[in-house]
Order: C-alpha cells, then sequence, then structure tokens
C-alpha cells in the first residue's frame, strides 16, 4: 500500500474514533455532523481516499473509496444509538432493510461467481457504503427539528451548486455545467433527487418560516441549475417531480398569498424559459428518439439495451457486479459491431494524461440494463423488489394529507425517489458516490419517518380500544390514520 494511503488510512480512523467520542457527549456536535453529512454529498468525491484504485477501469466504482462522510455516518449512526434522549429508543429495524440486505446478499454471491472479483469488491463497499448511510439518517432523524437541518442541509448544497454553476456557465463560458460533478447528467440527477424534497418541505407549516423560504430558494436555485445542465432527461422529470411535490403538498383553499406565490413562480418559469429558450431548442433537436434507440450503427442508448440482451442470452446470471466495461470491452461489445480495447492488454497503469486515448466500453446508460447485464435477470428482479419497497413505503404518505413535516418531507422524498429511477431509465449515475449517498441518506430519514408514523397510531388505537370496551363494545381496530 502507498505511503499515502497508510497516511489516510490512519487519519481516518482517528477521525472515526474522535468523531464517536464528540458525538457521543454533544448533540450540537451530533447535529453538525448530520448536517455536514448532508450538505457534503455535493463534494464527497473532493473529499475521497481511493484504495487499490483502478482510475483507468470505466466501472461505477473505481477502488475500495472512503470519504470524510464516511467517518460522519459512522460517528453520527454510533452516537444516536448510544447517547438518545430519554424514553426514545435507540434502535430499531428500519422499513426496508430486510430488502436492501438481501440485494447485498444476492450481490456477494455474484461477486463470488464472476470473474475478475476485484471489481465487483470495489462495487460492494459502496453498496455497503450506501446501507451505512441509510442506518444513521434512519437512526438520528427523529423529530422535526431533526428533519429542519436535513432541508437546511439541502438547500444549502444546492444554493453552492448553484453559485458554482453561475460562475461556470457566465464566467468560464462553459456550455452545460457540471457544478462540484464530473457531467452534466450527474449534477441533473442530484438536483432532481433533492428538489422535490425542499418543494414539499416548504409546505410544512410546523418548520420555523426563515427556514420555509430558504426552502423555497433551494428550489428556486434548482430549476436555474436544471436549465444550465441542459438535460433532455433531467429538465422534464424535475418539472414533473417538483410539481408533484406541490401538488400533493399544497392546500387547495385559495388565498392571496397563494395567488400571489403561483404568479411570482410563473413568471420566474417564464423568465428562465425565455432566456434558455434557444440553447434548449437545439440541445433538444440535437437527436431524435428514433435515433437514439432504433439506429444499429450509431453509439446510442439502444446499443446498451442490446448490449445487455447479448449478455442475458449467453449468461444468464451476467457477468458479474461492475464488470459490465471489462467483458463488453474483452468480448461482447464486438457482437453487436462495436470495438474496445480489452483490458487484458494493459502492461502498466496508463496515466491520466493518456488515459483518453484508449477505448474502453462505458457503463450501459440505463441502471436496469446495467444491473441485468451485471447480475443476470434473477439480480434485476431483486434490485427491482428494493425500488418497489422504497416506493411502496413513500407512497404511503400521499393520502392523508396535512401540514406537518413529517408528512410533507415523506411526500418529497417520494417524488425524489421517483426522480431517480425516472433519470435511471437514460443514465446509470445513480451509482456515482454524491447521488448514491444523498439518495440513501433520503431514504434513511423515509424509513424513520415511516417508523414513527406507525408508531403514532399505537397510542389512538389504545385509546380507541379502551373507548369500545368500557361501552362493552367488540375490540374492532379503527382504520389507521396518521394526522
Amino acid at each position: 500500500m502507498p505511503s499515502k494511503d497508510l497516511l489516510g488510512a490512519a487519519l481516518l480512523v482517528a477521525a472515526t474514533f474522535g468523531g464517536i467520542f464528540i458525538t457521543c457527549l454533544s448533540k450540537r456536535a451530533r447535529d453538525l455532523a448530520f448536517f455536514a453529512m448532508v450538505a457534503g454529498t455535493a463534494l464527497a468525491e473532493k473529499l475521497s481516499i481511493n484504495f487499490a484504485s483502478a482510475y483507468w477501469y470505466r466501472g461505477s466504482t473505481r477502488g475500495f473509496e472512503v470519504t470524510a462522510l464516511d467517518v460522519l455516518a459512522i460517528s453520527i449512526l454510533i452516537s444516536a444509538s448510544l447517547a438518545r434522549e430519554p424514553n426514545q429508543r435507540g434502535w430499531y429495524w428500519p422499513a426496508g432493510l430486510g430488502v436492501m440486505l438481501f440485494y447485498f446478499l444476492y450481490c456477494c454471491g455474484a461477486v463470488a461467481l464472476a470473474e475478475p472479483k476485484i471489481f465487483g469488491l470495489f462495487e460492494l463497499s459502496k453498496i455497503l457504503r450506501g446501507i451505512l448511510f441509510f442506518l444513521a439518517a434512519a437512526i438520528y432523524v427523529r423529530s422535526e427539528r431533526e428533519l429542519g437541518i436535513l432541508v437546511f442541509a439541502l438547500s444549502s448544497a444546492i444554493c453552492f451548486e448553484g453559485v458554482l454553476c453561475l460562475k461556470q456557465r457566465f464566467l468560464s463560458g462553459v456550455y452545460r455545467v457540471t457544478g462540484t460533478m464530473d457531467h452534466p447528467n450527474s449534477l441533473s440527477m442530484y438536483i432532481c433527487t433533492a428538489a422535490p424534497v425542499l418543494a414539499a418541505a416548504g409546505a410544512a407549516l410546523d418548520l420555523p418560516k426563515f427556514l420555509r423560504w430558504f426552502c423555497y430558494l433551494g428550489v428556486s436555485v434548482a430549476a436555474v441549475i436544471i436549465v444550465l445542465t441542459i438535460s433532455r432527461a433531467g429538465i422534464p422529470i424535475f418539472a414533473l417531480t417538483v410539481f408533484g411535490a406541490v401538488v400533493f403538498c399544497m392546500s387547495w383553499k385559495v388565498t392571496p398569498q397563494k395567488i400571489g406565490g403561483g404568479l411570482l413562480a410563473a413568471l420566474f418559469t417564464a423568465a428562465l424559459l425565455a432566456k434558455s429558450w434557444n440553447t434548449l431548442q437545439v440541445r433538444f433537436s440535437s437527436a431524435t428518439l428514433e435515433e437514439e434507440y432504433m439506429e444499429e450503427h450509431l453509439e446510442n442508448r439502444g446499443q446498451y439495451l442490446r448490449q445487455a440482451k447479448v449478455l442475458l442470452d449467453e449468461r444468464f446470471f451476467g457477468v458479474g457486479l461492475n464488470n459490465w466495461s471489462y467483458w463488453v470491452s474483452k468480448t461482447y461489445g464486438a457482437r453487436i459491431g462495436l470495438s474496445y480495447e480489452d483490458y487484458d492488454d494493459i502492461e502498466y497503469q496508463p496515466s491520466k494524461e493518456v488515459l483518453p486515448s484508449y477505448q474502453y466500453a462505458p457503463p450501459a446508460h440505463n441502471l436496469g440494463a446495467l444491473t441485468a447485464g451485471e447480475l443476470g435477470a434473477p439480480g434485476l428482479l431483486v434490485f427491482g423488489l428494493v425500488w418497489l419497497r422504497w416506493l411502496q413505503i413513500g407512497a404511503g404518505f400521499l393520502w392523508r394529507r396535512s401540514s406537518a413535516a413529517i408528512r410533507q418531507v415523506g411526500v418529497g422524498i417520494f417524488f425524489g425517489v421517483c426522480a431517480a429511477f425516472l433519470q435511471s431509465l437514460f443514465e446509470w449515475v445513480f451509482r456515482q458516490t454524491q447521488i448514491f449517498l444523498l439518495f440513501h441518506v433520503l431514504i434513511g430519514v423515509l424509513a424513520s419517518l415511516y417508523w414513527r408514523k406507525k408508531q403514532s397510531k399505537l397510542p389512538q388505537r389504545a385509546r380507541r380500544n379502551l373507548r369500545l370496551s368500557k361501552v362493552g363494545a367488540p375490540l374492532v381496530e379503527p382504520a389507521p390514520s396518521f394526522r
């Protein structure tokens, strides 16, 4: 192991023990750590160390990555479990954890049976980190106070991205801004995942007024960013999911404030589209749907679906987690007329300067195709069950209208999950570190809200049963409700 990696590992271990100690002693330190963990997802790759790095590999994960955010997640998980408030439960089984562990175990089996194994181990380490962030958020978030820290951190991250994107576009002349990400489509998915949460939280009347206005600012900045990315999938998905969050969270009572706010939002949207109309028109007309999916002799999104079919026809259980680039470059790309270099022909690690001259297969620009090619049809089914469980948990917040933050944020996260799912039909970047960690934090918060919603039903049922028993009525539980 290089000396810099040894030094980095020593610092991470020391920081972890120090972080656990401090967050156990101080609730404010734990709050600050959670804020930094959420807001820092935008900078995750800038704060990382890759052990056994294979930077030359075109997979979704290129090493055993550890970031400063992992230190915060471990500290929050342990301290929130140990240093809890009186009469507060320290540990429970978060909704969705079971199916996530089942998917992880399936991936372990796929890596054990695949060759090479190293790239799969890289991806397995990221899945474990996702579960860590999921648990940290699920155990930490217990009240509106923690939800306020969550949305403040999300809005802060988006405002930071907005400043950076404006600088890139108007000072540096970047055509499609990337913010802190490495591609505009990555930034687009990050924004689409976070923005519905802020749009919903702005309607939570039990959050402080300044925080709700900050959420509205975050949504406005997010709208500017999504237009500057000129993402053909991201722009309509952003509009659809933010609109959905607003519709399910707003009160239908007509007031002058709502009329004014609606007119202001319409004027802002019209001005933003008018300013960017020519750029958007050129971008959206650059390729037709037929060219993207039907033309067999072009490198397009349709090639990834055809490539996945070739892999499944020959390997029912796939080529192994994170092995898409290796096997498509080596063997299967040629089956659909694509020519790539073989990773096994590398005699030395190429420098980052000459790396662009090598031609290797990129990950499939469709998360379903990528999963099917790597894990086979059974793996795609298991991964689909994970997504269905996430969506099912979030959908439970849609129908009982309430202005409470616990309900509104739950709705926002549901639409954030929908946004990530929809954009994953066109991209693989769900696996990128920034998006992957943010997504699992939000899913952890959703699991916490789901648990709290279930707990809120128990006293109501107990009181109802007591009243019925006093009048001699049969003990029949009422329909579940959530206020």
